[in-house]
């Protein structure tokens, strides 16, 4: 399994099938999207997380593009909402793949536990816990969490709080985790496994336009990181295509940085 870089962000060039299949041994997977890879570029703690995870997948159509761009193309993207739904087919005969839902708002992760287990056909989603806002900053309910996950006996934790905060969590907490082998971070999914929200029709996804039915289904929460923050996104590439290793800091030093 090879990387690509892009903006001092290395993401594992490998594909779903094989991704599912090493994930028998365990590991954690994040998603990097333009989002991340544009918070990655300042923020310490996001990056000392990032480095903690066993799988850095891509989680954008316009990642995929750039790749190719740097003649290093990746095999495909495999973004956590999509990937989160093969893994649970995947495994769905296998009786020690026990899942723990974390995230969501107050009675959504539940919902998405009754839809997935109806479509599995058994209890593959033992428990699931929708957070408090802010439940990040209280070690006293992260530890009630931690309890949580342990007493359900969850071997796979899939952990949807927005990025950087479950990174950042996780980052912090994972250690605790007595029976979780695998995790997963998968931002929005467990709206859309709930039903919750609407995933992008697929030709849109294909194209890299998700981002656009994102911010029409949920403008007031994503007009300012579109419109916005990820803009320089563009321009921060446009600087390293032309100065290679000298537009923007490494990551080295962003961890560094006091």
């Amino acid at each position: 399994m090879g990387t690509v870089t892009i903006l001092n962000v290395k993401i594992d060039n490998i594909s779903k099938n094989d991704l599912l299949d090493n994930l028998k041994s365990g590991g954690t997977v994040f998603t990097p999207n333009i989002d991340h890879i544009v918070k990655l570029q300042n923020d310490r703690d996001f990056c000392r997380a990032y480095d903690s995870a066993d799988y850095r997948v891509c989680d954008s159509q316009i990642l995929l593009y750039v790749s190719r761009l740097l003649n290093k193309p990746i095999q495909e993207k495999i973004s956590g909402s999509d990937f989160f739904s093969v893994f649970y087919e995947h495994y769905k005969d296998e009786p020690d793949i026990k899942i723990f839902l974390l995230g969501a708002a107050e009675g959504v992760a539940a919902k998405a536990q009754k839809r997935i287990n109806e479509k599995v056909g058994r209890e593959m989603v033992v428990s699931a816990h929708s957070p408090s806002f802010g439940f990040e900053k209280s070690d006293e309910e992260s530890q009630e969490i931690i309890n949580l996950i342990n007493e359900s006996g969850a071997t796979v934790l899939a952990i949807g709080v927005g990025a950087p905060k479950q990174e950042k969590w996780l980052y912090q907490y994972k250690h605790q985790l007595k029976t979780v082998k695998v995790i997963l971070a998968v931002g929005a999914t467990i709206d859309f496994e709930a039903g919750n929200l609407q995933r992008a029709p697929k030709w849109m996804s294909e194209l890299g336009l998700e981002w656009v039915h994102r911010l029409t289904t949920e403008p007031k929460r994503l007009w300012k990181r579109y419109l916005i923050d990820d803009v320089s996104f563009f321009w921060l590439l446009l600087k390293d295509l032309l100065s290679p290793g000298l537009s923007i800091p490494t990551r080295q030093a962003v961890k560094n940085r006091q």
